[in-house]
């Protein structure tokens, strides 16, 4: 066997009081593929961060070989003193690397390299990132999340990318499919020991569940043990002291043992406060179309969505994902065709964006809404401590502040958010992000059992063929199809990949008029006033719905006018202008959603 590349011996740290690794140990040659697998907050990204360099072990050593070449990909990239995209990348080469490589992995992913650092979306730092570690072709590569922000046509380049070269690989990662294709080994991180098997990803669940049981088998005998010996120490004690001091110090050994033992932390207890039953049909869209300028978002698209269908977005980001299911979920109007909803429908929501969260609230209070210490789970108060122990939370988290939460933590937020409200329709919007994968496990129990219907965008293949009945793809210039089946039917129902955009380098080398290459609009970004627009206009919108309901409601009375002419005339001019405010604000918030979708997820 080839000697490694690095390696690290009996690495040991602790942050407070229980330790968060302990005598750890990985080994990494050449060209293996290993992917990093544990619970959020058993100590992956600190043991990557180990391995790259950038954290001191209290214990252990760390060991890389003379002239190998190293690149972490962190989950946060740091762009600070960098101008231009292609400068932080080109800022990553080494002395002897070829620097059209920054050039032609920046377009490869979308990018011309002159784009402002500090102004990127999620997406397009996650590119430029990417662009930077793979660059100088090193001989590790340490991936932190790398599928993160990124649209699935981007996710399944970069895999294709990662298998064509010959980097050993040490990856972190929440998208099954994506583990399973690339890695030959699994390192599992579990309550601050690495256990390891070389095999992929594919075998760890089965061999996970293995090592649990055997565990649990051992404490149960550990168990019936010390119950033997103390049975001993109350009615079998004889003369003979030696023998009888030997055996009560055995017996202090197995009760030391038992209480030092960290047993399996707990699965979540994720469960949607159900609602009475929807009618039988639940959305029914017929031939609606939406077109911003020249764009045209949605194009002659008709769907029926019944009680109990499970139904996935998919496509780049920018597609219009958001705004095909704001428009069937009746947030947003389509600008032809027909909506028409089923009765008795209750929604909960979960958007994958978390600045709703105040940062400087507790875990508490995000949860009751700052009032008392119960959460409204469906019609029935909970307490607050109880139902964060559902998702794992712990009691001393009560009055954590969201800010220190990790991406998984803040995840489960969400999904206890949004649980606790009855529903019988959920829409879920990148409902996997952050989250470990046994709390993925729970969640598609969760809707394998979920009695309503559920809509979906998602970037996780896995969780895709796992959880839905259909899939509606983006097939270009507006048009939207289903395909019955999950992730996987709907490639083969397509007989082909979907598509990505072309990269907006290789579309300006493609312009045979420089003088319009010239004059193209930059990019937009997101103003203040814009992202202040974003935060007020959903409450100014309900603010004049509510309006229009009490003008509404005064014109209901049909004495009013005989009664009271001029009552009368007010309230319809107030109702009217209402409605056009209501109008022009939809307008507007939609708008800024799209352009929210395009910047923001690159």
């Amino acid at each position: 066997m080839a000697p490694p590349l690095i390696q690290m011996k009996d690495i040991a740290l602790t942050f407070g009081g229980t330790p968060l690794l302990t005598s750890v140990e990985l080994s990494v040659s050449a060209g293996e593929r290993v992917c990093l697998i544990g619970r959020n907050g058993s100590g992956k990204s600190t043991l990557l961060k180990i391995a790259a360099g950038l954290i001191e072990p209290d214990r252990g050593e760390r060991f890389v070989q003379p002239g190998a070449t190293i690149r972490y990909l962190p989950q946060e990239p740091d762009f600070s003193g960098m101008a231009t995209t292609l400068a932080y990348v080109e800022a990553g080469l080494g002395p002897g690397d070829d620097h059209y490589q920054a050039h032609f992995l920046l377009e490869q992913l979308g990018l011309t390299g002159d784009e402002d650092p500090n102004s990127l979306s999620g997406g397009e730092a996650r590119r430029t990132a990417l662009a930077r570690v793979l660059a100088p072709s090193p001989d590790i590569l340490l991936l932190d999340e790398p599928t993160n922000h990124l649209d699935l046509t981007t996710i399944e380049w970069l895999e294709s990318e990662l298998n064509s070269r010959r980097s050993a690989l040490v990856l972190i990662s929440h998208d099954r499919r994506f583990l399973s294709n690339l890695s030959r080994s699994t390192v599992w991180l579990d309550r601050g020991q690495a256990r390891r098997i070389e095999r992929g990803f594919s075998a760890f669940e089965e061999w996970r569940d293995e090592v649990l049981a055997e565990e649990e088998r051992d404490q149960h005998k550990l168990d019936r043990k010390i119950v033997a010996e103390e049975h001993w120490l109350r009615y079998g004690v004889s003369g003979r002291r030696k023998r009888n001091v030997k055996r009560l110090s055995n017996l202090h050994a197995l009760r030391d043992q038992r209480r030092d033992y960290r047993g399996a932390v707990g699965q979540a207890n994720l469960a949607a406060a159900s609602s009475e039953n929807s009618g039988k049909l639940v959305v029914e869209a017929i031939g609606i179309a939406k077109s911003f300028g020249e764009r045209a978002i949605v194009s002659d698209f008709s769907i029926r969505i019944q009680r109990g269908d499970r139904v996935g977005i998919v496509g780049p980001n920018g597609a219009g994902k958001t705004t095909l299911i704001s428009i069937l979920t009746g947030a947003a109007e389509p600008d032809s065709g027909k909506i028409r909803f089923g009765a008795n429908i209750e929604m909960a929501t979960l958007d994958q964006h978390r600045e709703s969260l105040d940062p400087k609230s507790t875990l508490s209070e995000a949860l009751t809404g700052g009032r008392g210490d119960h959460v409204m789970v469906g019609d029935k108060p909970k307490h607050v401590v109880s139902y964060m122990k559902d998702f794992l939370f712990t009691q001393e988290q009560a009055r954590t502040p969201l800010e220190v939460l990790s991406g998984g933590e803040r995840g489960r937020l969400m999904l206890a958010r949004a649980l606790a409200k009855p529903s019988n329709l959920l829409v879920l919007d990148e409902p996997t992000n952050d989250l470990d994968l046994d709390t993925l496990d729970v969640l598609e129990d969760m809707l394998g059992d979920y009695t309503g219907t559920v809509l979906l965008i998602s970037h996780d293949r896995d969780f895709l063929d796992r959880v839905v009945t259909s899939v509606i793809a983006p097939d270009g210039q507006g048009r939207w199809i289903e395909y019955a089946g999950g992730y996987s039917d709907m490639l083969t129902q397509r007989g082909a990949d979907l598509q990505r955009e072309a990269p907006k380098a290789a579309l300006a080398k493609d312009t045979k008029e420089p003088k319009q290459q010239a004059s193209a609009a930059p990019k937009r970004r997101l103003s203040f006033n814009d992202k202040h627009a974003l935060d007020t206009l959903p409450k100014t919108m309900a603010k004049l719905q509510a309006e229009i309901a009490k003008h509404q409601k005064q014109l209901h009375d049909p004495a009013l006018y005989a009664r009271d002419r001029n009552a009368f005339d007010a309230a319809s001019a107030a109702l009217v202008a209402a409605q056009t405010k209501l109008h022009e604000a939809e307008e507007r918030w939609l708008e800024l959603e799209i352009l929210r979708e395009d910047i923001e997820n690159g």
